[in-house]
């Protein structure tokens, strides 16, 4: 057995899509468990998001704040606990914007319950948000400093050149044509709302405070922060403008994914959300490439049939059995 250390990498914003993992659920019994946990914990809105996610036409589109964000959550937070279930002992966690906070929740952080309370708080406040958007551009953070305003911020450095931009819909609009002169690549992020840009600061007002009184612990698990691009201290965790500026503050993935591998080396980093974009990039790091560190997906590359997310599920369990003892031996029910 070739043990190695886990980490876990829990994808946010833009890597939703209609009916996420929702293949696996009524057949996967952990993750269906999980997931039947979360809408729970989110209260009278759970209904309204377990429909929309299972429906082929929801009555919310999920690239809505009020939908893409809790549902990452859930299908995180389900993904994480079926692994823990079944066996698997992650070293660290590693989340990218709301991932961090299904993240925490695995780490003991929250609980599942005060999570989604805040997570519901704040997808209510940022529907009120003048209506946005994100701009993923190949190119290094320096390179945009040119068309960078004081509306259009830099969101997130997700790799060394692949850089996400955020903004309201006009100047960010604006931008995007600026950049397409310029020769520069860029597709627009799968989101209505600017995240992480200081257009969302009025909108989070109030939420140190409901943060404030939600009670918090160390986290039990390595977790790191996506944000600060270090291990996430339990000072760090005790501190509820953390929390409460994830919305606007600038997501430092790469960096962070980084520290992570410098201090776990060999890792296999198992993505643990819908989409395998935390895998692509994790692919670009040097202890990958270089064929010390692996990656493994636990989900497909895009939306398809239900059977293609229990057949990427099978192949993840397969691979990660090289690494994890009993593992290989867990098989879809």
């Amino acid at each position: 057995m070739d043990t190695r250390a886990i980490v876990l990498l829990f994808p946010g914003q833009g890597s939703q899509y209609a009916r996420m993992a929702a293949g696996l659920y009524g057949h996967e019994p952990e993750f269906t468990a999980a997931m039947d946990e979360a809408f729970a914990a989110f209260g009278p809105d759970g209904r309204a998001l377990r429909t929309d996610w299972l429906a082929a036409s929801p009555a919310v589109p999920v690239d809505h704040v009020t939908r893409s964000q809790p549902l990452l959550f859930a299908v995180g937070h389900a993904l994480g606990r079926m692994l823990l279930r079944r066996g698997v002992e992650p070293a660290a966690l590693l989340g990218h914007s709301v991932g961090e906070m299904a993240a925490a929740v695995l780490a003991g952080v929250f609980t599942l319950e005060d999570a989604a309370a805040l997570l519901l708080d704040r997808v209510h406040r940022l529907a009120a948000a003048p209506p946005g958007g994100m701009l993923a551009v190949a190119a290094t953070a320096a390179a945009l400093e040119p068309f960078v305003t004081g509306e259009v911020v830099v969101a997130a450095v997700n790799a060394p050149r692949q850089t996400i931009l955020a903004g309201p819909e006009g100047p960010l609009a604006e931008v995007a044509r600026a950049l397409a002169e310029a020769g520069l690549t860029c597709r627009p992020v799968p989101s209505l709302t600017a995240f992480h840009s200081p257009s969302l600061t009025a909108a989070t007002a109030g939420a140190v405070e409901r943060f404030a009184a939600t009670a918090v612990a160390a986290p039990r698990i390595g977790l790191y922060s996506g944000y600060r691009a270090g291990p996430l201290t339990a000072e760090l965790a005790a501190d509820p403008a953390y929390w409460a500026g994830h919305p606007v503050e600038p997501v430092r993935f790469w960096p962070a994914l980084d520290a992570v591998l410098r201090r776990h080396t060999g890792a296999v980093c198992v993505e643990a959300g819908p989409g395998q974009g935390l895998s692509t990039i994790a692919r670009q790091h040097p202890a990958v490439r270089g064929g010390t560190s692996r990656v493994v997906p636990l989900l497909p590359a895009r939306a398809g049939a239900p059977e293609a997310d229990r057949e990427a599920l099978a192949a993840a369990f397969a691979a990660l059995g090289a690494y994890v003892p009993g593992l290989s031996g867990a098989l879809l029910r």
